[in-house]
């Protein structure tokens, strides 16, 4: 048998050294033991696994590394450096590594195997070693030395023996395990144990645990990132100047690690809550579980920002260790060490392609910042983040680094001062929207800058109103609508309405008190200024609809003819056809023909400069204060105030002559014709009161088509009397004056009237006496009355016919009827008697007492007037005489006759009376 390491010699000096100090046997033991139970504890694998690293590295070849279960052990062979002399004394002097690189090559650490095995062979393509713990003892016994109790050490004596390890490896361990060591137990651990192993060792390619094989591949991403693979495991691997760092990735995402021990480069004891893993190269307790005293560990951090700034932008705030209570003294070091050098290091990606990094000291964020935000505020916000990192995902990481973070609110005040054009604050304003969620993100924004139609910017949306339309349909004459703060239309975006702006419409800005005001301040001498407040108003009113032009609009001051200022609605445009009918003094002037062509008619017109008729437009109106004609007496007859008032103005300028030619530019213009259909407008009202035809009223003429009151009032014969019936008599007496005029044509004997229409007008005369339309003390009665016969008779004679029955005995010359139950309000009114009164009748002899359904002649004549049968008795007479007194005298036959005791008394119907 050979012995290339003289292991016989070595022996010899270990029983040597124990023969000549006692306790160093004892010293052994113990020391074997304690490495076994305390320090090199379940890191049987670990321990080999570095020594095949180690000589991997030594013979620059790919390490491998194979767990096999044998018949008799377990063999744990390797690719590397095969075993040497100096090898051989580590092992077996137990406190000492004949290493000079690497982790460890076969020096204390060997001692885990002790674990699971007494019985161990190290086989080596050099020479190959046993180590037996039975063997240990006989060397023991033959050398008259006595086994301590604790038993024999194991390791401090090695045999030679001639096994080699099987091909393809270099080196093979082959334990024999103890009884009590359960196989499967120990192999699931070995595999759990590969895949830390074959990150924390480079040297090593792969591992093989029982048949099932692990191999680590590496692929160069770029920028110092290098993708290491594991099985189906990935992990992305930066490498510094003094440590390796590791992250896990999934579906190219980093996934932070929870947490971990420190590396050095295998796992130690050291717990750290770091969001990646550290592999570095530390200096260790001899069992590696533990730092050596005093170790400083802050360089380790250093080139850890050059790992985050090399992962996709997104991803970098995963590696920022989160706050949070260390682990350990060793994790509270690194965590500070780290954030200090991602505090002062340029990682952090700013917003905008290839902007490039910043230091989280320069960089700002904007609480979900979008791309198009930053884009917007590339040039406001200095150095802004990235926006795939300013969402609430990241904002604890890098506030854990200072980043400095602003919202809303500074983001308005950084904004003020800034001259742009209104498409960029139009894009600031898009950009911005996305971001305003709640009430809280609008009261920042109350003082972001708003640029005017006027070309001002002023602070906050809440003292502007918005129109789109209303902007870019005022063009450049925007530029001189000053009194409101519209909003710039290529500005205007619906997130201003939602931070507080007004919406508004042409009717609102022209209805503004303060151009109200503008207008009363308006220079006569300065024409310049007037005429570019003229441009957006007449702009505005093209607008809007007649109802929302306020009256005082007509104020604002227009070039005329001469080149003077004229409030608008004492100007008339040239050619108009209300000129011909204004009275010569009329305060009208002609509006500037330049302007005229420069504006337009349409827009003039609706400011007020005539044409026709202007139309007065007013809402909600409470009094008399239109500077209308008359207007406090037609507020009088209202009985309650209109919701609009829409009147014709300056009726009062018309020359009496051109009435005509007045009223028919009135219904032919659409706008003025409306006005004549509310009977109680305005417009109706004044024409019926002030407008003449020949001298009469309107008021006192009658439409041709109304016969009410025919031959007592003329026909008004005028192409436009249709349009003009609200204007005219009505078919009923509504007013004291309407009374008046028909009592007086009653009373005229040139007049020929029919007996209808004189019942019918005295009929309506009363309904209006017994109302109260009239007032009677304002009434001067006439000295004659019209009959029933149609003739003109004597208040003196005429009765008011309250009772049918006695028309029978009143001539009809004497007669004034209307309707029986207004007849008492018709006496009264007309100063006459009523019949009832003034007669008194008895019938003349006896009749006979029957039933309506009895007489022949009840049944015609009811038949005959298409009235109801009436039911009861009825008194019969052959004759029916009654005996008059009072104001008419005599007897006198009548067909039928009502006594005061209210019984009906007929004349028999005679066969000879038959048609």
């Amino acid at each position: 048998m050979t012995d290339p390491f003289d292991t016989a010699a070595l022996r010899e000096g270990t029983l040597l050294a124990w023969r000549g100090s006692p306790t160093r046997l004892r010293e052994d033991v113990a020391a074997e033991a304690d490495l076994v139970r305390a320090g090199y504890r379940d890191r049987v694998l670990t321990e080999l696994a570095q020594n095949a690293a180690d000589a991997a590295v030594a013979a620059g070849v790919p390490g491998k590394l194979r767990v096999q279960l044998l018949a008799d052990g377990l063999s744990i062979a390797n690719t590397g450096a095969p075993l040497d002399r100096e090898g051989v004394h580590a092992l077996v002097a137990l406190r000492a590594s004949g290493k000079s690189t690497g982790v460890g090559r076969f020096g204390v650490g060997f001692t885990s195997v002790l674990a699971v095995s007494d019985d161990i062979e190290l086989r080596s393509s050099s020479g190959s070693l046993a180590f037996s713990s039975e063997r240990t003892r006989i060397e023991l016994a033959s050398a008259g030395l006595e086994v301590p109790a604790a038993g024999a050490p194991v390791l401090r004596m090695a045999w030679a023996t001639d096994e080699r390890p099987p091909g393809g490896f270099d080196s093979e361990v082959v334990l024999r395990l103890r009884p009590d060591v359960n196989v499967d137990v120990l192999l699931a651990r070995f595999a759990a144990e590969a895949v830390d192993l074959l990150l924390e060792l480079p040297a090593l390619e792969s591992i093989e645990i029982d048949g099932a094989r692990l191999r680590r591949t590496e692929r160069d991403l770029g920028g110092g990132l290098t993708e290491v693979t594991i099985g189906p495991n990935t992990w992305w691997q930066y490498v510094t100047k003094p440590a390796r760092w590791l992250v896990p990735v999934v579906d190219g995402r980093v996934q932070p690690v929870n947490g971990d021990v420190l590396r050095a480069p295998t796992r130690s004891d050291e717990e750290v809550s770091i969001p990646a893993l550290l592999i570095a190269d530390v200096p260790m307790q001899p069992d590696r579980r533990r730092i050596l005293p005093g170790t400083g560990l802050t360089d380790l951090a250093l080139g850890y920002a050059d790992f985050v700034a090399a992962l996709p932008s997104d991803q970098r705030p995963d590696l920022v260790p989160l706050p949070g209570f260390a682990r350990s003294e060793v994790d509270a070091v690194l965590r500070e060490a780290l954030l200090r050098e991602l505090r002062t290091q340029s990682w952090v990606p700013a917003a905008g392609a290839d902007a490039g990094d910043l230091a989280p000291a320069r960089a700002t964020i904007v609480s979900e910042l979008t791309p198009e935000l930053a884009e917007v505020l590339a040039d406001v916000v200095p150095d802004l983040v990235d926006p795939q990192l300013c969402g609430s995902r990241h904002a604890s990481a890098l506030a854990a680094v200072d980043v400095h973070r602003i919202g809303l609110a500074r983001i308005a005040e950084l904004l003020s001062g800034h001259d742009r054009e209104p498409l960029w604050w139009h894009a600031l304003y898009t950009a911005l929207e996305p971001i305003v969620v709640d009430a809280i993100a609008v009261e920042e924004l109350a003082a972001v800058p708003v640029p005017l139609a006027d070309g001002r910017t002023v602070t906050g949306p809440r003292t502007a109103v918005t129109g789109t339309d209303l902007g870019h349909a005022l063009g450049d004459a925007g530029s001189a609508l000053d009194w409101v703060r519209l909003v710039h239309p290529d500005a205007a975006h619906p997130l201003l309405n939602r931070l507080g702006a007004e919406r508004a419409t042409a009717g609102d800005l022209l209805s503004d008190p303060a151009l109200k005001a503008r207008i009363e301040e308006i220079d006569y001498d300065d024409p310049a200024a007037a005429t570019e407040l003229a441009t957006v108003v007449l702009a505005l009113v093209g607008l809007a609809g007649p109802e929302a032009r306020p009256a005082w609009l007509g104020e604002l001051p227009l070039p005329d003819a001469d080149g003077e200022l004229v409030p608008a609605d004492e100007l008339l445009l040239p050619g108009a056809p209300l000129a011909d009918v204004l009275v010569e003094e009329s305060p009208f002037g002609t509006v500037d023909s330049d302007l005229v062509a420069r504006v337009g008619e349409e827009s003039l017109r609706a400011l007020g400069v005539g044409w026709g008729f202007p139309v007065l437009w007013a809402e909600l109106p409470t009094g008399p204060e239109h500077d209308l004609d008359d207007e406090e007496a037609w507020w009088n007859t209202l009985d309650d105030d209109p919701e609009t008032l829409v009147a014709v103005r300056d009726l009062d300028l018309v020359d009496p002559a051109c009435w005509p030619r007045a009223l028919t530019l009135l219904a032919d213009n659409p706008e003025t014709a409306a006005t004549l259909t509310d009977r109680d407008g305005y417009t109706a009202w004044w024409l019926r009161r002030h407008a003449r035809i020949d001298g009469r009223p309107l008021a006192v003429l009658r439409a041709p088509a109304d016969d009410t009151f025919a031959g007592l009032l003329d026909v008004f014969d005028h192409p436009a009397a249709p349009a003009l019936a609200s204007a005219l008599a009505p078919a009923v007496v509504d007013d004291t004056e309407l009374a008046g005029v028909l009592l007086d044509r009653l009373a005229d004997p040139t007049r020929t009237v029919t007996p209808d229409v004189v019942t019918r007008t005295h009929r309506l005369l009363g309904a209006a006496a017994a109302t109260h339309v009239l007032d009677l003390d304002e009434l001067v009665l006439p000295t004659r009355v019209r009959s029933l016969a149609g003739t003109v008779a004597d208040p003196e004679d005429a009765l008011v016919l309250d009772r049918a029955h006695l028309g029978g005995v009143i001539p009809p010359e004497r007669i004034v009827l209307g309707a029986f139950d207004t007849a008492a309000a018709l006496a009264d009114l007309l100063d006459l008697p009523l019949a009832s009164t003034a007669i008194d009748a008895e019938i003349l002899g006896d009749g006979e007492v029957s039933s309506w359904d009895r007489e022949p002649g009840a049944v015609l004549a009811c038949a005959a007037l298409g009235m109801p049968l009436p039911s009861g008795s009825v008194v019969v007479h052959d004759d029916l005489v009654v005996r008059t007194r009072g104001a008419v005298e005599g007897d006198v036959a009548v067909p039928w006759w009502v006594d005061d005791e209210r019984r009906t008394h007929l004349r028999r119907w005679r066969v000879e009376e038959a048609p």
